[in-house]
């Protein structure tokens, strides 16, 4: 089993999960994070810390989508490992549905 940042995080990326995280298995993108999965250690403990609720484990249905995802992209952008600053707008996307089509963008972020 293994977490998967699924949607939810995109325009939010408030990026508490990267500060709990025990192994540094997130990603950054332009305006989104993922987990690589093959690094995950299925702990848990970044799930509770996401305000957006934009993290499941795989288990779940709606998950299944989002591992190809955050594999294929946990291998081209940038590991971070310490929590920077979301983006100004982030409360105002924070729960809007269809983010995906609207915002996704395949552009690494800074990392750290």
């Amino acid at each position: 089993m293994t977490y998967v940042v699924t949607e939810a995080c995109i325009k939010c990326k408030y990026m508490d999960c990267v500060e709990v995280c025990p192994v540094d298995c997130f990603y950054e993108g332009a305006n989104m994070l993922v987990i690589n999965p093959d690094e995950c250690i299925d702990c848990g403990v970044c799930e509770p810390e996401c305000p957006a609720e934009a993290i499941l484990p795989d288990t779940e249905a709606e998950a299944e989508k989002w591992l190809e995802l955050n594999r294929e992209y946990s291998n081209v952008w940038p590991n971070i490992t310490r929590k920077g600053v979301p983006p100004e707008d982030a409360d105002e996307h924070k729960g809007e549905p269809g983010k995906f089509e609207k915002y996704f963008s395949s552009e690494p972020g800074k990392g750290t």
